[in-house]
């Protein structure tokens, strides 16, 4: 563990954007780091072990939080703002150590504080295990929420699971992948903070019964949720927000008669199945499977998280919990709730069951209070995707909101009704009870009713969402359809992953990119600049080297860090298109066999992502790559022209070391599949260029950066529906292309798979007969764009040129931006950049304060 010293320029670089470290401030983190590894920890330097030196490192980091995280929710009770609640069944946090640093503006004196104590920090910031409470984009677009939210000063809450799996450990055994479960939580979460005082009980099953004030649901089962809290820290505003995250615990009692049995062990044996409910994250994408666990983790979240928003609601600014807002009148304007996707729709009838059997209220103004409060954010268009629960499912576990919906959807019926009378086949395509086969409640139609606003998440998704799959509700609510498209945040995906590169730009423009990133386009002048270019050209080969050695390291391939780095990294799924680039791989690799001596730009081609374990073509399509990756790169004709590399576990951290040193990013999925993608926004932030189709944001990128400066081929939403109508035959490309033909013959006949040639029988059968994606047809456009891509880079300057030009085009897809319309057009709050004073500056209120007789609990 013991560090290197320093060269001088490695010194340099560690001032710049992270600031001088001041020899004060080194000497508290020293000590603060100590104590924590003595009284915390209970160890000492003899016997301490490098991971007692991380949590050592993380509790002394907390210890920064905590004052500025009470401040922030005192703050919050006193100025009483509306407050903004975003429900997610996913938040892909990764690491938590470096960000907080550098949000907290701490990083360099941690950074000193570790080399005098002869620790290198980075060792130890690599020993975190990754937070994957989430399958990919929806759960990591949470996270950079939050992260803006916070930067951006809102009084904003996430809420989740607090899974104690996360999304598997990918495994690649002979090209196969295989899933590990992921215990991140093993070792203990030095971020997260219970808060038993406030656990909650949650129902399930029993039956409805009609009493004098109404429909009463009884004999539940009640399963406890326990609140854990981790904090959010906003970019130098000293503003701390949470994520509270719920786990489910099994209620304390025991049914006697167990004890008079005997049966007393097994009673309490089975407790775990109680618990089982916030045991794993499901691992599937882009596809809905109808499982009862499923649906007890979403209500489950809700159920928690509705009663957690309206204890706060009514216990206000008094800082009590004695209810005090008896009124739920304001409770639109004192509470927003963001549904991300449909997993938490039930927050829509079990708001209802909240103010209509709880709270008395009637019908219709509870109505208006839910549509009101809530909004849903649709996430994709494929339609195996969208959640339709069986009715008879609902019936068992949620007696009482499978009533609410039915009479939501009575009193919805009635208005389509009286705008489109006797149009019984638009009421049967709206109504929320699907009656085709089992009965079904389609939850991307409860969403839309409950809500006054519903938004996709890049302008060609929000068109689709009007023009197609929600054509007829658009029709009939014009108003509540919006577009925000999605962003990153620019603290992880570029201050914090590639600081070489956010020195070179804070060297020529400063630092207020880091807040407002529209800021990037004052690079857009320097491409003339040959100087600036080159330092840009040095950074991205900085980056290289150090992916370079990691490849190395875990896969013991060399590979050529002046080849082109071509990476597409992403969740397995046939819309991506891995298999095109995979096709691909194969035509360079046939294209050097067949003659040698030709020129050839060299490229490091790097697929990573995890298949969903039951999507079987997923993993085959990963085993394919890998068989590839084997015959190409042990080939000595070949040489160091072409590599190819499947990158096993994909996750935030090793994102964070791939995307600064990639030159080329593939986005090529289907046009009209992808609803944004936001890696797509990653790698043009650091500087990769793009090839891609004209689907999701790639879209609004070309409108930003120009079209001289991405490279788009294939064909656009309309040229795919054009094809479909005129009825595509995969096989016509099949036989009219030599080197597609080649590709798919060597693939079946068993050239990458010579111990089992029919291996990749299905795959290929697949693309021929029925190729859903469309790769055939766009796979010789897709050939066309790569050549053009090859000969751009053969020009380093000019392709440099176009990674600044991409740089400095990335301001929209801030998450920043995002938040801030969310803020304005769907929430209703103005975001601010008012900066808490940190902790150490107490108001002469505290001081007053503190002979006070009650201790606010702002919680």
């Amino acid at each position: 563990m013991a560090a290197l010293p320093l060269s001088d320029h490695e010194k340099r670089k560690q001032i710049s954007v992270r600031g001088i470290a001041q020899v004060e401030n080194v000497a508290g983190v020293k000590k603060t780091y100590n104590r924590h590894l003595h009284y915390t920890l209970v160890k000492d330097r003899n016997v301490a072990t490098p991971r007692d030196y991380f949590f050592a490192l993380a509790y002394t980091v907390r210890d920064h939080l905590v004052g500025r995280w009470i401040r922030t929710q005192q703050y919050y009770y006193e100025k009483d703002p509306k407050r903004i609640y975003y429900l997610s069944l996913e938040y892909y946090m990764g690491r938590s150590l470096s960000n907080t640093m550098i949000n907290l503006g701490i990083q360099s004196e941690c950074d000193e504080a570790m080399y005098q104590l002869g620790l290198d920090i980075e060792e130890l910031e690599e020993i975190e295990e990754d937070a994957g409470l989430g399958n990919g984009g929806l759960g990591r677009l949470a996270a950079c929420f939050l992260d803006s939210m916070a930067t951006l000063g809102l009084a904003a809450y996430g809420y989740g699971i607090r899974y104690e799996y996360g999304i598997f450990a990918q495994r690649i055994r002979n090209g196969v992948q295989i899933e590990e479960p992921d215990d991140w939580l093993r070792f203990g979460n030095p971020w997260e903070k219970a808060r038993p005082e406030y656990m909650l009980p949650v129902n399930f099953y029993g039956k409805v019964i009609q009493t004098d004030h109404g429909r009463k649901w009884v004999d539940t089962q009640v399963i406890y949720a326990m609140p854990y809290d981790s904090p959010i820290p906003g970019y130098a505003n000293n503003a701390v927000n949470t994520l509270r995250l719920w786990s489910a615990v099994s209620a304390n009692s025991f049914n006697l008669q167990f004890f008079n049995d005997g049966e007393y062990v097994q009673a309490v044996l089975d407790r775990n199945q109680a618990e089982n409910i916030s045991r794993v994250l499901y691992p599937n994408d882009n596809f809905f499977e109808g499982k009862e666990l499923r649906l007890k983790q979403e209500y489950f979240m809700v159920a928690a998280t509705l009663q957690d928003i309206i204890r706060r609601f009514k216990s206000s600014k008094f800082g009590c919990r004695d209810p005090v807002r008896t009124s739920f009148e304001s409770f639109p304007d004192k509470v927003a709730i963001q549904l991300n996707d449909t997993h938490p729709s039930l927050a829509i009838p079990e708001l209802m069951r909240i103010l209509v059997d709880i709270e008395g209220i009637p019908w219709d103004k509870a109505w208006e209070i839910t549509v009101r409060a809530c909004a849903y954010t649709n996430h994709t268009v494929l339609p195996e995707a969208l959640e339709r629960w069986p009715v008879s499912l609902l019936s068992n576990l949620l007696p009482r909101h499978l009533e609410i919906i039915y009479e939501i959807n009575g009193h919805f019926m009635n208005d389509v009704a009286k705008k489109w009378p006797g149009d019984f086949d638009r009421m049967g395509r709206m109504s929320l009870v699907e009656e085709r086969g089992e009965k079904r409640i389609n939850m991307a139609h409860l969403s839309i009713v409950g809500s006054h606003a519903v938004n996709g998440v890049a302008a060609l998704h929000s068109e689709i969402i009007r023009k197609d799959i929600f054509k007829d509700f658009y029709e009939l609510y014009p108003e509540r359809f919006q577009n925000k498209t999605n962003g990153i945040t620019p603290r992880r995906w570029l201050l914090l992953c590639n600081p070489i590169l956010s020195d070179v730009i804070a060297e020529v423009i400063g630092e207020t990119w880091i807040t407002k990133l529209d800021e990037l386009r004052k690079l857009e002048p320097l491409v003339l600049n040959d100087g600036f270019v080159l330092e840009v050209m040095k950074a991205k080969q900085e980056n290289k080297m150090k992916l370079a050695e990691l490849l190395k390291k875990d896969y013991n391939i060399s590979v050529n860090t002046s080849s082109l780095f071509d990476v597409q990294v992403k969740r397995i799924h046939e819309y991506k298109r891995q298999l095109m680039n995979c096709l691909h791989i194969i035509t360079m690799y046939n294209r050097i066999k067949k003659n040698p001596n030709l020129p050839f730009v060299a490229r490091t081609i790097l697929i990573g992502g995890k298949a969903a374990p039951g999507y079987h073509t997923a993993k085959d399509i990963i085993r394919l790559i890998c068989a590839v990756g084997r015959v190409v790169n042990n080939d000595p004709i070949i040489g160091d022209r072409l590599k190819v590399i499947f990158l096993e576990n994909y996750r935030v951290s090793l994102a964070e070391k791939v995307i600064p040193a990639s030159d080329l990013s593939e986005q090529i999925s289907l046009a009209g599949t992808e609803a944004s993608g936001t890696g797509n926004m990653k790698f043009m932030l650091n500087g990769a260029l793009t090839i891609g189709t004209l689907d999701g944001a790639n879209v609004e990128m070309r409108e930003e950066m120009g079209p001289e400066n991405i490279f788009i081929f294939g064909m656009t939403v309309d040229d795919v529906a054009e094809l479909h109508k005129k009825g595509y035959r995969p096989m016509d490309y099949y036989n009219s292309n030599p080197e597609l033909k080649l590709c798919l013959d060597q693939i079946r006949g068993g050239y990458f798979s010579p111990n089992d040639p029919t291996t990749f029988h299905g795959l290929v059968d697949n693309l021929l007969h029925h190729d859903r994606f469309c790769l055939m047809a766009d796979f010789t456009a897709y050939i066309k764009c790569q050549e053009k891509v090859s000969e751009v880079y053969a020009n380093p300057m000019t392709w440099s040129r176009m990674c600044i030009m991409n740089i400095g085009a990335s301001g929209k897809f801030s998450s920043d931006r995002t938040i801030a319309e969310y803020a304005r057009e769907i929430w209703g709050v103005e975001p601010n950049d008012v900066k808490l004073p940190p902790p150490h500056e107490l108001r002469a209120v505290e001081h007053a304060a503190d002979a006070a007789t009650t201790v606010p609990n702002p919680y």
